[in-house]
C-alpha cells in the first residue's frame, strides 16, 4: 500500500527527523527503536511498510531539507553518518516539498493545498495520502459561526475574514482532498464541529492531538498509579524547559496557554479531580532541540500521612516524536483503507489530549490500541465488533 505522508511544517525538526528516520529504515541503515508499530502486538499486514512511505509537504521556511538534517546532526539529534549516507534520498524528498500556500482568501489557499495533495498522490501513484501536522503550536481558535456549520464554511472561507486557524485550514483541505489527517500538535485542527461533520460525511478518519513524548507520557503512567492505590494527590507542579523552534513558539503566551491546557487535562480526567499546582513552560534557547521537565508531586496516604515524589525527564523532542509520526501515518492509512471515518479514539495512546475519549491511562490506551491493530490485521473494517 503505497502511502504518501504529507508533512505540514516539513522543514521543521520533527518532520526532518521523521523523514531521515524513515529513509534510514528503508535503506537498512537503522533499526525501528521507538516505532511502536514494529512491536509484535501491533505489527502486521494491514500497515504500509516503511518502504511504501513517500514524503512530501508544505512549509513557510525555505532552508533545504538536507541542510536542516545537517544542522540536526551538528546538534546531536541525528547521526551524521545517516545524513551523509542519505544525500540522494533527501534530495528526492526535497523535490516533493512545496511552499505553504499564501495570499488570497482562505478558500484560495485551501484550493491550492488540495491541488498540491492531489498532484502528489497522482505523480507518485499513491493509494492514499495522510496529512500530518507537525508545525508550530498556534493559539486557540477565535469563535466563528461557520465553525459549527459545514455547509456555511465554503462561503465563509471565500470572504475576507480569517475564519479558520492554519491547522484547521489544512484539515479542511485534507478532507476535501480525501486525505486522513493527524494533528501532532495541540492546535485546533479538526476539532471544530463543522470540520468533524465534514470528515464523517466524506469518510475520512482523523487522529490527534498533541503527541505524547515526554513529561505527559510519564504522567499518564503515574497518575493512574495514584488513583488505583487510592492515594490523594494534593499537588502536581511541573516546569518544562524547551529549546528549539517549539520552545521559541511557546514563548508566545497564547500558544503557551494552549499547550499547558493540553498537558494538564491528563491529571483531571485520570484522577477525577485537579490537584493544586500547574505546568510552566519556559524557552531556553541554549537547550536546542532537547528538553528538561521537573515535576514535584505531593500526596497523602493512610491516615493523611503526607509524602512526595519528584522526577526529572531529559529528552530530545524530535527523536521522541519522529517514530510516533511514522506510527501514526501507518495506522491512520490502514484505518482509512479499512473504511474508518471520524475521530480515531483507539489511537489515544499517542496523544496528550486524545480525541473522543477521556481515557488517559497509558496501559488502558495500549490495550485499546492493540485491539484496534488486531482488527485491522484481521481485515476488520469500521463496523467490525470490538472485543
Amino acid at each position: 500500500m503505497r502511502t504518501g505522508v504529507w508533512l505540514v511544517g516539513a522543514r521543521g525538526s520533527v518532520a526532518t527527523t521523521s523523514v531521515v528516520g524513515a529513509l534510514a529504515l528503508r535503506a537498512g541503515l537503522a533499526g525501528p527503536t521507538g516505532c511502536v508499530t514494529e512491536l509484535p502486538d501491533l505489527r502486521g499486514p494491514a500497515l504500509p511498510a516503511f518502504t511504501d512511505l513517500v514524503f512530501g509537504g508544505h512549509d513557510v521556511a525555505t532552508t533545504p531539507l538536507a541542510k536542516r538534517a545537517e544542522a540536526l546532526a551538528d546538534a546531536g539529534v541525528l547521526p551524521a553518518r545517516l545524513v551523509a549516507a542519505l544525500t540522494d534520498e533527501l534530495a528526492a524528498v526535497e523535490r516533493a516539498l512545496r511552499p505553504a500556500p499564501a495570499g488570497g482568501t482562505q478558500a484560495d489557499r485551501a484550493a491550492a493545498t488540495v491541488r498540491d495533495l492531489t498532484e502528489f498522490r497522482s505523480r507518485h501513484g499513491l493509494d492514499r495520502v495522510v496529512v500530518v501536522n507537525v508545525s508550530a503550536t498556534e493559539p486557540a481558535a477565535r469563535p466563528h459561526p461557520a465553525h459549527v456549520d459545514p455547509d456555511a464554511l465554503p462561503t465563509a472561507l471565500a470572504g475576507p475574514d480569517e475564519v479558520l486557524p492554519p491547522s484547521s485550514l489544512y484539515a479542511y483541505a485534507a478532507v476535501r482532498a480525501g486525505c486522513p489527517y493527524v494533528d501532532f500538535t495541540p492546535s485546533t485542527g479538526l476539532r471544530l464541529p463543522a470540520l468533524a461533520a465534514l470528515a464523517v460525511r466524506r469518510g475520512i478518519p482523523y487522529a490527534g492531538h498533541d503527541g505524547k513524548t515526554g513529561e505527559t507520557l510519564v504522567k499518564s503512567v503515574l497518575a493512574p498509579m495514584f488513583a488505583m492505590r487510592h492515594l490523594a494527590v494534593r499537588s502536581w507542579s511541573g516546569v518544562n524547559l524547551l529549546g528549539g523552534g517549539d520552545g521559541a513558539t511557546l514563548a508566545d503566551p497564547a500558544a503557551n496557554a494552549a499547550k499547558v491546557e493540553s498537558k494538564q487535562r491528563v491529571l483531571g480526567e485520570t484522577l477525577g479531580y485537579l490537584p493544586q499546582g500547574g505546568t510552566r513552560i519556559e524557552y531556553v534557547e541554549a537547550l536546542g532541540d532537547f528538553k528538561t521537565a521537573w515535576d514535584l508531586v505531593t500526596f497523602a496516604g493512610f491516615l493523611g500521612t503526607g509524602m512526595r515524589m519528584e522526577f526529572t525527564w531529559h529528552g530530545c523532542d524530535s527523536a521522541l516524536a519522529a517514530p510516533l509520526v511514522l506510527d501514526l501515518a501507518r495506522l491512520t492509512a490502514a484505518a482509512h483503507a479499512a473504511g474508518h471515518a471520524g475521530p480515531l479514539a483507539d489511537l489515544a495512546f499517542f496523544f496528550k489530549d486524545p480525541l473522543d475519549t477521556a481515557t488517559h491511562s497509558l496501559s488502558e490506551q495500549w490495550n485499546r490500541l492493540c485491539g484496534f491493530a488486531r482488527r485491522l490485521h484481521a481485515g476488520g473494517g469500521a463496523d467490525a465488533p470490538r472485543h
